[in-house]
């Protein structure tokens, strides 16, 4: 179509006009609007860290409370990530049934019914029964926030965003520790019923929240209702012709032609994913098992290693190294939600700058140097229980918060940002399940077991345990993933599928591409003479 103005229509015109003029167009102020609806989406994680801070400090008043045995408060602190995959499980044919975005409000009610029957248990079959129903809750947070961030969120901001899941579950940990610490001075009886009960709070605001948010046009297009969706996709896209990219591809997706525009339409019976299963299990491609090996690898290792037992038992470990009253327990176990909170936001702002692959190694380096000099100064604790060795104590505390902190910077959001990335469109929802399911399951079992290990083998000796699981973990890590940072689907698709080969694969790809970008400067060049 010409253009109605022939003034800039003439070379002469446009090469006389300034350099800002020619530049790209700024994006427009309206993609701040999925990214506001992305963020409090990924707000409905903080449920997870909040009950995993909280229960750290609990536990010590809920034992002394309820008279129960250490074996049971390993159950009672490891059982709600079992009974979280409960909940991600009924996640996903819930938001097809009512929309991602009631979904997620149907996750805090849940939660909010957990939190105040925890909070009013008269015994530990009630408190467990409460805890059942918040781990259904934090399962459907925890599956169906990616899930609508990923569909909603414009493709300039989608890999950042994957990230703030892990920086909610940090801020909730905080903020967990810190209600440790304010309602420890009430009576025992009726200060953990408060530290548990007051996590309905966040729930409230999110289900609220949530009310306010747009529904996802993937979801709504998967209902025939294309009219909704485009409005949806002009909202949060960052062009017009993002738009309608992302409506085709959705339309595509549920089988939809792409002439079809009208606003309701019919749309076709869809598989319930069989296929991908056989793809992924049945008959997987070389690709398909190194991207599998490397998606729940990154998930088993970042909770293999223990940071949860650090996380949740560190008032244990702060007592081990000699810290004896609860208040100064609980004031180191805040220094420890500052240090996570904190380090994970400089990851959030290096993960597209420095790349996947140094983040992880150097988080996963640090953690085992942490783990390990934190595993000595308990070790020599032990070793010298009548002496008051300053020294050792200082640096057991300090390798806990040096722990949280490396992990937080690498390991922690990593693991849900390269699953991610490296799933193929096809296989990504259930390649992503399989990984959350194998982190939720290694969590409850270290959670389950902590107490029994370091009665069994030491405290120090669990610790020197976990630092040769992370030891194995950075070399798994070096040898089979490569950097997806900037890389296309076609790269993806070349680099996995080559296993501990990756790196010669991915020089050849270099040569290859460098060698294209000189092809076309010599024909531009020859072009012009």
């Amino acid at each position: 179509m010409a253009n109605q103005n022939p003034e800039k229509n003439g070379d002469t015109n446009q090469s006389q006009l300034p350099v800002s003029d020619l530049a790209l167009p700024k994006k427009p102020k309206r993609s701040k609007y999925a990214l506001a609806c992305s963020l409090l989406a990924s707000m409905s994680s903080i449920l997870l860290g909040y009950d995993t801070g909280v229960m750290s400090g609990a536990i010590i008043y809920i034992k002394d409370d309820l008279k129960i045995s250490d074996v049971e408060i390993e159950i009672l602190v490891g059982t709600i990530n079992v009974f979280a995959l409960v909940g991600s499980a009924l996640a996903g044919r819930t938001s097809d049934w009512i929309g991602r975005r009631y979904t997620i409000v149907l996750a805090g009610a849940i939660f909010f019914a957990g939190a105040f029957l925890m909070a009013f248990a008269t015994n530990y079959a009630f408190l467990m029964f409460g805890r059942f129903v918040a781990g259904i809750g934090v399962g459907y947070a925890l599956m169906i926030a990616p899930v609508y961030t990923a569909e909603l969120s414009p493709a300039s901001s989608r890999g950042f965003l994957t990230s703030f899941p892990e920086v909610f579950i940090n801020a909730g940990v905080l903020l967990g520790y810190i209600s440790n610490y304010v309602f420890s001075k009430l009576p025992t009886n009726l200060g953990w019923r408060l530290m548990l009960g007051v996590s309905a709070i966040p729930s409230v605001i999110l289900g609220l929240g949530v009310l306010g948010m747009p529904e996802s046009p993937r979801w709504l297009v998967m209902q025939g209702r294309l009219g909704d969706a485009k409005k949806v996709l002009n909202k949060t896209s960052d062009s017009l012709e993002e738009s309608q990219m992302r409506l085709a591809d959705i339309k595509e997706a549920a089988g939809l032609p792409e002439n079809c525009n009208e606003d309701v339409v019919s749309v076709p019976k869809r598989s319930h994913g069989e296929d991908v299963w056989k793809e992924m299990f049945l008959h997987p491609t070389p690709r398909v098992i190194h991207i599998m090996l490397a998606g729940i690898g990154i998930h088993f290792f970042q909770q293999a290693i223990g940071i949860d037992s650090v996380v949740i038992y560190s008032p244990r470990i702060f007592e081990k190294a000699g810290l004896k009253t609860n208040t100064d327990k609980l004031l180191a176990t805040i220094a420890v939600g500052i240090s996570k909170t904190i380090s994970i936001l400089v990851s959030t702002f290096l993960l597209d700058r420095i790349g996947r692959r140094v983040l992880l190694l150097t988080s996963c380096g640090g953690v085992i140097f942490s783990l390990a000099s934190l595993a000595t100064g308990l070790t020599i604790i032990d070793q010298y229980p009548d002496q008051k060795l300053t020294w050792a104590v200082a640096l057991c505390i300090l390798m806990t918060l040096a722990c949280v902190a490396f992990f937080s910077i690498g390991m922690g959001p990593i693991a849900w940002v390269y699953s991610s990335e490296i799933f193929p469109l096809k296989l990504r929802a259930q390649g992503c399940s399989i990984g959350v399911s194998v982190n939720r399951v290694v969590s409850g079992v270290i959670l389950m077991t902590f107490i029994s290990l370091y009665k069994s083998i030491t405290i120090g000796g669990s610790f020197f345990l976990f630092a040769g699981v992370a030891t194995v973990a950075w070399i798994f890590f070096y040898t089979l993933l490569p950097e997806t940072r900037g890389r296309t689907l076609e790269d993806m698709e070349v680099l996995f599928g080559t296993f501990f080969r990756w790196r010669s694969t991915m020089r050849e790809l270099e040569k290859k591409k460098t060698e294209g970008n000189s092809d076309g400067l010599h024909t531009a060049t020859s072009n012009q003479a």
